[in-house]
């Protein structure tokens, strides 16, 4: 019965990580939007996950199902609102890592600039030119101290 389906359901689970440049265009005003947009959309499609944005480069995670990660991540790459999208990583997972968030946003305010250099050359954000371990490091980083708001 159901419980079957639900352990089929676990072992599609995705998690995504990508990387992009915002168009010089995009204003503040639009990444809320996004935000908001994503906050009310994502829950439908049982799609979790956490975005930043450091000096025009977006990075995001999304975790969910196989098809509904796929599909988010294609719509999100023909978004005329970034260039340079660029695929991090894509893996099987177990269970969710950022369940909590419909779509939590960094709060770069509160990033300590340690936590960049432990990373990467520079106390700049660049997961161009970092691997996607590295990235997806960071970002656990992020969240275990509590830089990210937005938690719905």
């Amino acid at each position: 019965g159901s419980s079957i389906t639900y352990r089929k359901e676990l072992l599609m689970l995705v998690r995504l990580m990508y990387a992009s440049r915002a168009a010089e265009s995009v204003t503040h005003e639009e990444l809320v939007a996004i935000l908001k947009k994503s906050k009310a959309n994502n829950p439908r499609l049982g799609v979790t996950g956490v975005l930043c944005l450091s000096a025009g480069i977006f990075l995001q995670v999304l975790e969910g199902g196989r098809s509904q990660v796929s599909g988010l991540y294609n719509r999100i790459a023909a978004d005329p609102r970034h260039h340079e999208v660029c695929l991090l990583s894509f893996e099987g997972i177990g269970e969710r890592r950022f369940e909590g968030w419909a779509m939590g946003q960094v709060n770069l305010g509160r990033l300590n600039p340690a936590q960049l250099i432990k990373y990467s050359e520079t106390a700049v954000l660049d997961p161009f030119s970092l691997p996607g371990s590295a990235s997806m490091a960071l970002f656990n980083e992020l969240v275990a101290s509590a830089a990210v708001i937005g938690q719905s």
